[in-house]
């Protein structure tokens, strides 16, 4: 070091250097070469990492789109170096959230439809029609979104007002649910439906002996099938849309629930080209032609999409008085609904799936689509398993079935927010012994001990922070009720995260790569400006994304 010192010195080109300052920057050079060099490095954040422990970290190495190292600052940046650095600022990261029930594709192809989410009474439901008409896309007149639960009288609608401002323009307009629509007498027409015609698994209301336009369940398929399909173009253009507006709420990955083949095509298409960045686990529609293709060919998987299993919806839904109940409506005595199809059917389906990898998850609100649907299973799986078959919704369940859950490891994968969107008006429906074992949410958790959480958008709203409020804190964005609404069924903050991350992952067999932020998994996380783990409820609503990540890559950010 001496002779380096002496040479540097009569060297005249070069400036001196003291001894000292050269030994620190030989140091300096000495750790930057010996630090391994990584595409990102995330620091100075609480990192809620959600593994077995939910322990927290503050730093985190990114090679490859994959976790490389997590831990403290200290270690990661004596560890790590990187060109690309996100300094946290001591905000919260969770891994990204995933929501497990949804219908990414349909709401993203309803964008060129009416949104008629909100109204407050069929007259604005109307003027919204109007309005809509005179730049609708095609002939067809296609609206969604209205509840005549938030309407004065809470009556369905009729088409009287439609066949007088459209008399040669066929109206579709679906409830929220999607499980009944409202249609002029020009639709009715185009689908040959009149007076006399039944339909299996539905409804065609009538009257006085006439017609109302109400569809309920499979009796809508007889004229949404009439209406011209999207081209593939306009429908890519709408998913690649819809994936930004996921981004932003910190959604990274989404169950796709009842998708048909072709979508199924058109989705992998998108991603394998690069434009839609969204994973997504899909699960087909119930169709014959689709099982034998796919029972011989079982789940099908690349980086972003994996198509994992069926869809089946055994009844219809609460709002619509579709749900198929043990006992009578008691707000419309005569009335327990139905099943859309019988129980063999749906007893047939599950022997064929029980010979595939392949999952069934069955849409079941009612307590008797409930009962159904769980004997089946158990029929089938005979015993606990590792097959992970879902009932989705399990939103009314007799106080004597909970059970079939834990004993046949069958998941209910819920929604939150359909609790406090149904608060106001379900105990009218249901009276007051069974809504004590309606939205029960922290006892379904405990039949087998984690419980996967979506939101059904575009039934509920997108937001996963809506999720969460509904879960935690069981009120509405007003508050209300005072006291939350059911308190013994809510879930603890903790178990709303994992529901929305690693159980929503399990529960399409990905928690190996996905879901919690550990050494090996994908890089998927999000950044906010709340640390939900500990804010103040009144915080929670008005969380926002900072930015959101997907193996690595920032997809989207307010800076």
């Amino acid at each position: 070091m001496y002779c380096l010192n002496v040479f540097l010195r009569g060297n005249k080109k070069i400036p001196f250097i003291s001894l000292p300052v050269f030994l620190c920057c030989l140091l300096a050079f000495t750790s930057c070469q010996s630090k391994k060099k990584v595409a990102l490095i995330v620091h100075h954040a609480k990192i809620y990492t959600v593994d077995s422990a939910f322990s927290t970290a503050e730093a985190m190495a990114i090679e490859n789109g994959k976790l490389l190292a997590i831990g403290s600052d200290k270690d990661i940046m004596a560890t790590y170096v990187s060109d690309s650095m996100l300094d946290a600022g001591g905000k919260t990261i969770f891994p990204g959230f995933i929501d497990a029930h949804c219908h990414f594709t349909g709401m993203a192809t309803d964008r060129w439809k009416c949104d008629l989410t909100g109204t407050r009474s069929f007259l604005e439901v109307v003027e919204k029609i109007k309005a809509y008409a005179t730049n609708a896309p095609m002939e067809w007149i296609y609206g969604r979104g209205w509840d005549q639960n938030d309407w004065p009288g809470k009556e369905y609608p009729d088409k009287h007002i439609l066949d007088s401002l459209f008399p040669n323009r066929p109206v579709f307009i679906k409830r929220i649910d999607g499980h009944a629509a409202l249609v002029n007498q020009k639709a009715l027409d185009l689908a040959g439906i009149d007076a006399g015609t039944l339909v299996k698994g539905g409804s065609i209301e009538m009257k006085d002996g006439k017609l109302t336009g109400i569809l309920i369940d499979n009796a809508m398929d007889l004229v949404d099938t009439k209406i011209p399909l999207l081209s593939d173009v306009l429908a890519k253009q709408y998913y690649n849309e819809l994936q930004q507006l996921c981004f932003a709420v910190g959604l990274t990955g989404v169950h796709d629930c009842g998708i048909g083949e072709h979508t199924l095509e058109m989705v992998d298409e998108e991603q394998q080209a690069g434009r839609l960045k969204m994973k997504i686990f899909a699960l087909l529609s119930d169709s014959a032609r689709y099982y034998p293709t796919w029972i011989k060919r079982g789940a099908y998987r690349t980086a972003r999409l994996h198509m994992g299993g069926f869809k089946l919806y055994a009844d219809g839904a609460l709002g619509s008085r579709g749900a198929c109940l043990l006992h009578d409506y008691s707000d419309e005595p005569g009335s327990k609904g139905f099943l859309l199809s019988d129980s063999a059917y749906f007893r047939s389906v599950a022997r064929m799936l029980a010979q595939s990898n392949l999952q069934l998850c069955t849409h079941a609100i009612g307590d008797s689509g409930n009962r159904q649907l769980l004997n089946i299973y158990a029929e089938v799986l005979k015993g606990k398993n590792d097959r992970r078959w879902r009932i989705e919704h399990a939103q009314v369940v007799d106080v004597n079935d909970f059970h079939f859950f834990k004993d046949y490891s069958i998941i209910p994968s819920v929604q939150p927010t359909h609790a406090t969107s149904d608060m106001y008006w379900a105990e009218e429906r249901l009276g007051t012994e069974r809504m004590a074992n309606a939205y029960a949410y922290q006892r379904l958790l405990q039949q087998n001990q984690w419980m996967p959480l979506g939101t059904d958008f575009p039934v509920e709203d997108i937001s996963p922070f809506k999720t969460f409020y509904a879960a935690v804190i069981r009120k509405d964005g007003k508050g209300f009720p005072g006291n939350g609404f059911q308190t013994a069924d809510a879930l603890s903050r903790q178990q709303a995260i994992r529901g929305m991350t690693i159980w929503a992952a399990k529960a399409a067999f990905e928690e190996d790569e996905k879901g919690s932020l550990e050494k090996g998994k994908s890089a998927d996380f999000i950044l906010l400006n709340t640390d939900l783990m500990s804010c103040k409820p009144e915080r929670i609503l008005a969380t926002e994304v900072l930015a959101t990540y997907i193996n690595g890559e920032k997809l989207w950010g307010r800076k």
